[in-house]
């Protein structure tokens, strides 16, 4: 089956396991039973474990693959291709009734080198009616819910190239020192940008640079448990001839914390200083 083919095939599959979540999310429940941790550790919940399984279960009646990028061996062979399947990309919007959460799938495949890169990407907002599909060498494209059906347009990010009157998008870690370089970053920007939002998750504000609605996002320490959701972005980002990198330049790691940087490529070269002057002394950023 060809990449394209695949990526629309995979999005009928997120957007079934969207549906569910959807439900899930409507229920009522009570906020003072759910506890966000303080540390470095992923918040999940019974809606994320039923959304891996169902989607790595469907996943493998398209093509299973050598298996899931959780599970993937110390050693895999060039053209070896494994699924990477996340849990709600948004947890606290999600838990919070918000609309801004995603599904999101990505396919990683390993080239002559033993490096592994993400080729195809799927990220789908169930409340916002957005489903965002890429796959490596066949562009991307944005499909939007409307009253007369499904809408496709192949997207591109913004020409904006400068900071100045740009909008421009950040994230942040519910931990709180690993928020503060965000902080520091956004207070060093204040007056140039025309807005600064902060909104959410990692995978649609990156589909958002892709498609223009943003100029640049960054986000300090994502960490391994969010790789699903940059990965699926990051192909978004790529195919929309878009740009993604750690702050101090290098490609992303995958298997790794990483601080990431996305853009249309034309407005980097300014906000890459206030970047560089915030990364990270910790030992992840010194291995680097």
């Amino acid at each position: 089956m060809e990449l394209r083919e695949l990526a629309l095939k995979v999005g009928q599959v997120a957007q079934d396991a969207g549906k569910h979540a959807l439900l899930d999310q409507l229920n009522p429940h009570d906020l003072a039973n759910v506890s966000i941790p303080k540390d470095e550790v992923q918040y999940t919940s019974e809606t994320d474990q039923r959304l891996v399984k169902f989607l790595e279960n469907r996943l493998t009646y398209l093509d299973p693959f050598q298996g899931n990028w959780r599970d993937r061996p110390e050693d895999s062979k060039p053209g070896d291709r494994y699924w990477c399947v996340g849990n709600v990309d948004g947890s606290i919007n999600y838990i919070r009734n918000m609309a801004e959460w995603a599904v999101t799938i990505s396919l990683f495949e390993f080239n002559e080198k033993g490096s592994a890169q993400p080729i195809l990407g799927l990220v789908h907002a169930p409340v916002l009616g957005l489903t965002y599909l890429a796959a490596k060498g066949q562009g991307a494209i944005r499909i939007r819910k409307t009253p007369m059906g499904d809408k496709r347009e192949k997207i591109m990010p913004s020409t904006m190239h400068s900071l100045d009157g740009s909008v421009v998008s950040y994230g942040m870690s519910y931990v709180a020192n690993e928020s503060e370089r965000a902080l520091r970053v956004i207070s060093a920007l204040a007056g140039r940008p025309a807005d600064i939002k902060r909104i959410g998750p990692v995978s649609l504000d990156l589909c958002k640079v892709a498609d223009g609605t943003y100029d640049a996002y960054f986000e300090p320490h994502l960490h391994k448990w969010d790789i699903p959701a940059v990965s699926a972005g990051t192909v978004v980002v790529w195919e929309a001839q878009g740009a993604v990198a750690q702050w101090n330049g290098q490609q992303i790691h995958w298997r790794r914390e990483n601080d990431v940087v996305a853009s249309n490529g034309l407005i980097l070269p300014e906000l890459k200083p206030y970047l560089e002057d915030n990364l990270s002394t910790n030992r992840t950023q010194e291995s680097q």
